[in-house]
């Protein structure tokens, strides 16, 4: 079942200021100011090098950290990398958990969002607690006609010991516990109706379909006309309209564009929210129960119609 919002809500998205450093939310001059003040960690997630890469140009000071370090392997990309791989990324960055930190990105689409959400979940879950994502990234940025430079930033190394909570993770455990009725929670998918329903499936999942008793949300639901996320009083406008009470249990495909909706609900709408990392894609391969699973000619057509 779709969860509806009026759309009219997202007319509200600028309404706001946008946040201070201390998140979730930072607008390219608030963060050009910040800078300038000093003792600002930043990271760029984009790739090293290629087309609309760190190398092309970034905010001055930003540490190239690549949505890959965040990310599993490719045959299931949500799940979470180990934590040893986690602090050893950590360390190698320079970063601090007690410091400011800024999440940039290139801010092309409401698909690219959900690799800062990504990020920033991650880091929260290590005990990152001042950070901030610059709303509507490289690209909000530069139409603020803020520099970006091409020094590359080799950061001096941390010393730091991370720990992961869970209090925001939903596990491959809690969502059957939900399913089965044993855990109070809303399953909000969100994917495009297209994958809800069993039309298509992502590359690496088994098979089409759902969690069941899921509802889906469309991720790119809390963009508007700008390049960014709306902001929280716009977020909390539209959660509550579309009913969207927590707890909340957020998954998609691999995690990602699930992130943008935990993002939303979590730290724009203040709602009990999770992120169910592995998402559909760990769910399907491990054989769990599924909702909206085409029949096998079905199958046969949808395989055939993601290949070509």
């Amino acid at each position: 079942m779709k969860i509806t919002a009026v759309s009219s809500l997202l007319a509200i998205a600028t309404a706001f200021p946008a946040a201070a450093l201390d998140g979730p939310l930072i607008a390219p001059a608030e963060l050009d100011a910040a800078l300038a003040a000093g003792e600002t960690q930043i990271i760029d997630i984009r790739a090293a090098e290629g087309d609309g890469s760190y190398a092309k140009g970034h905010v001055s000071g930003a540490v190239n950290a690549p949505y890959g370090l965040f990310r599993g392997p490719e045959d299931n990309p949500g799940k979470v990398p180990e934590l040893d791989a986690l602090q050893e990324t950590v360390n190698r960055l320079g970063l601090e958990p007690g410091e400011p930190l800024v999440i940039t990105y290139e801010g092309k689409d409401a698909t690219d969002f959900g690799a800062a959400a990504r990020v920033y979940w991650t880091l929260k879950s290590l005990g990152f607690v001042d950070l901030a994502i610059l709303n509507g990234g490289l690209k909000a940025w530069s139409a603020a006609n803020l520099g970006l430079s091409q020094d590359t930033v080799s950061p001096e190394a941390s010393a730091v010991e991370l720990s992961w909570d869970d209090t925001w993770t939903a596990t491959t455990e809690e969502v059957q516990s939900i399913i089965a009725g044993g855990t109070e929670a809303r399953l909000v998918d969100a994917r495009p109706e297209s994958f809800w329903n069993g039309e298509e499936a992502h590359p690496a999942a088994a098979r089409p379909g759902t969690l069941p008793q899921s509802d889906y949300f469309v991720h790119s639901s809390w963009f508007g006309d700008e390049p960014g996320i709306v902001n929280a009083g716009a977020a909390r406008a539209l959660a509550q309209e579309a009913g969207l009470e927590g707890p909340l249990v957020s998954f998609c495909n691999t995690g990602h564009w699930a992130a943008t909706n935990w993002f939303a609900m979590s730290e724009l709408a203040g709602l009990d929210a999770k992120l169910y990392p592995e998402s559909m894609v760990g769910w399907s391969n491990a054989g769990h129960e599924m909702a909206n699973v085409p029949g096998p000619v079905r199958y046969l057509w949808i395989q055939i119609k993601n290949v070509f």
